[in-house]
């Protein structure tokens, strides 16, 4: 389980584990166990904050530790999100948002979409309150682990490609003890950080 462990954390971050040459397959696999992860992705940045909030301005913690978050997560999420703004804005067929979202050159609605993203997740990060800033942190990750873990569980697969290995794990066995597994971990963790707030966001 510890090989697992760190291919699952070789994946969703750039922290230097050591994965294996079955990353793909484990991470797959064991897909359910993101939020885990994500908690642990909130806690580094949520810690970040938390001592850069004793000595510089809000804004600029906002900024540094939204920085942060994208950096120890290699900017995966970052390029789909740019890839999703230009298919928006993509007009023709589905066959046709696909080809564009597959094109290496960010247009106008990925290049907007993604500074909006970050501009708006930096802001509201610097109105946290210092006090709650690590559970938030925390809270927030584990939620879009969950998401994504969700959206394995009741997707489907528009095109043939590496969300497949994920789609089809979480429509294979067990499919739904993984993720009564995701929901509960996520649901226990809001709730112990954050009581009612912490419920309402995962």
């Amino acid at each position: 389980m510890i090989k697992e462990l760190k291919n699952l954390i070789g994946f969703l971050t750039v922290i230097p584990v050591g994965m294996s040459e079955d990353c793909l397959s484990d991470a797959s696999r064991y897909m359910y166990l993101f939020p885990v992860i994500g908690a642990l992705i909130g806690l580094l940045a949520g810690l970040l904050a938390f001592l850069l909030s004793y000595f510089l301005p809000n804004l600029i913690v906002g900024a540094l530790s939204c920085g942060f978050l994208l950096l120890l997560t290699g900017l995966h999420h970052t390029d789909g999100l740019l890839d999703f703004g230009d298919g928006l804005m993509c007009h023709g067929s589905p066959e046709r948002k696909i080809k564009v979202m597959h094109d290496v050159q960010t247009g106008t609605g990925g290049f907007m979409l993604g500074l909006i993203t970050i501009l708006t997740t930096a802001l509201c990060i610097s109105q946290l309150n210092s006090k709650i800033i690590i559970q938030s942190f925390i809270v927030a990750e584990t939620s879009a682990k969950l998401a994504m873990v969700t959206l394995a569980r009741i997707g489907r697969s528009a095109h043939e490609g590496m969300n497949t290995y994920f789609i089809n794990a979480m429509h294979g066995d067990n499919k739904n003890l993984k993720f009564t597994i995701a929901s509960g971990f996520s649901f226990i963790v809001g709730f112990l950080l954050l009581r009612i707030p912490g419920l309402l966001t995962i």
